[in-house]
């Protein structure tokens, strides 16, 4: 098995039953790799770049399963340095911990989520090596049931954050996210594309690798007249995406840190395709 845990939910931990309530992650509603498997509509997905294996246009890869690591790894170079990723590792309490142990946990988690999305979702990287990675959510998927959380490793980060890591993961960041998208994006809440992390290996940067992965998103929610909807917490990045067509529409913070950490919230309006008859006039 590919897994990279393995959990019951009769599992024990430290002499604490686990919480998997509290591991229903609101905000992870996710993305759906190769839909056939996971009862996702084929509307949702690339239906060519399917055909074709796991190549899409452009060179856009879909990943698969035993991909996760390598993913999990661009990723976690690519947020080497963010503040919401080390918001809910860099605690108060854990002030003791080397860099080196905060590392491991960051990766860790990058492994998790990706592999959550390669159960539940649409995983694309572009680039001879993982050189930019995005893990899509589509319209109606979620990664809120339990066997995703237990074969994911989701469920780890129930005794893996600190007490206030998982306050600040639990209690604030997946209700503020989940309720945020809710308020912005109302009855198309479950109907959009939702770009839950993109990230571009700091060595493969200005090659172009992150158009490529948002535009072969953005053609099949164009196709299906589907908005996209992102958070960022880069304000750099607002200039980037405004570019592919996605509008700012709010900013929100994390604020249980002495210095609150901000995320733009953005939303991409589908274009309309034109259709053709093929018949000239």
């Amino acid at each position: 098995m590919l897994y990279p845990s393995d959990c019951s939910p009769r599992q024990q931990t430290s002499g604490r039953q686990i919480d998997t309530a509290a591991l229903s992650l609101r905000a992870g509603r996710t993305t759906v790799a190769l839909a056939l498997h996971a009862g996702i509509p084929d509307s949702h997905v690339d239906t060519a770049a399917a055909a074709a294996g796991t190549r899409g246009g452009d060179d856009v890869r879909v990943l698969g399963l035993h991909e996760y690591k390598q993913a999990a790894e661009s990723l976690a170079d690519a947020f080497a340095k963010d503040h919401v990723a080390w918001y809910l590792i860099d605690t108060p309490d854990r002030a003791d911990w080397s860099f080196e142990q905060k590392w491991q946990l960051h990766v860790e988690i990058f492994e998790y989520i990706v592999y959550a999305h390669l159960l539940k979702g649409l995983v694309v990287c572009a680039g001879p090596n993982y050189d930019c990675v995005a893990l899509w959510m589509p319209p109606g998927s979620n990664m809120d049931d339990l066997l995703t959380i237990c074969r994911s490793g989701m469920w780890r980060l129930n005794y893996k954050l600190s007490k206030e890591g998982r306050k600040r993961f639990f209690n604030e960041f997946l209700p503020l996210l989940h309720d945020t998208k809710l308020q912005v994006m109302g009855d198309r809440d479950e109907q959009s594309w939702y770009l839950v992390y993109l990230g571009t290996k700091s060595t493969s940067r200005g090659k172009g690798y992150a158009r490529k992965v948002i535009e072969y998103v953005s053609r099949q929610a164009d196709a299906d007249a589907r908005a996209c909807y992102l958070e960022s917490s880069n304000p750099v990045n607002r200039i980037i995406y405004g570019k592919l067509g996605y509008q700012f529409v709010k900013s929100i913070y994390l604020q249980r840190d002495k210095e609150h950490v901000e995320l733009d919230i953005m939303v991409r309006e589908p274009i309309r395709v034109e259709s053709h008859s093929g018949v000239e006039p």
